[in-house]
């Protein structure tokens, strides 16, 4: 059985990455009707991420007798000021997903949850790939700027990267 205040912070989690699946799927659908397709299909995937993410906290947390809460969705932005601004939201959002997730293994060690602490090292260490990549992409975008030529040469960066995972994925 979960501690209440684990429980509480576990479902809070569940919130934040519903949320980031969301957030993510309209950044997806904004890409898609800006003509970048191959940002749309790094997001949309990145948006099933989440939604996995927030999956397994729900079964993680029903299978030790504790009681998942599916959270209500909120309004979700719908258009950007470009590509830029859009990843630099993505980027702001992976580090406060991250700073979540150290909270709960902070409070987990504090009550002396290891079973749950041992969970959440997956999220530790997939929040560190993840704040690299967008990082990198950010990065990128920032080196180059934002002409059309640039708009070309990221969209195809991100399908690239994202062809590159679903390969390493079905490996």
């Amino acid at each position: 059985m979960l501690e209440a205040r684990i429980e509480n912070a576990l479902n809070d989690q569940i919130a934040m990455e519903c949320t980031a699946s969301f957030v993510y799927l309209s950044m997806a659908n904004w890409c898609e009707q800006e003509g970048l397709g191959g940002c749309a299909q790094f997001l949309y995937l990145h948006s099933e991420e989440e939604r996995n993410h927030m999956l397994k906290l729900i079964h993680y947390i029903n299978s030790v007798d504790g009681k998942a809460i599916i959270p209500q969705i909120q309004t979700i932005k719908n258009s950007w000021d470009g590509i830029r601004a859009l990843l630099e939201e993505v980027y702001e959002h992976e580090k406060k997903v991250t700073a979540s997730i150290h909270e709960i293994v902070g409070i987990s060690q504090e009550i002396k949850d290891f079973r749950t602490q041992n969970f959440l090292q997956w999220y530790v260490d997939e929040q560190l790939e993840e704040e690299t990549l967008v990082k990198d992409i950010l990065d990128t975008v920032r080196l180059i700027g934002n002409g059309p030529q640039s708009l070309y040469y990221i969209n195809k960066e991100l399908e690239k990267r994202c062809n590159a995972e679903e390969a390493e994925a079905e490996a």
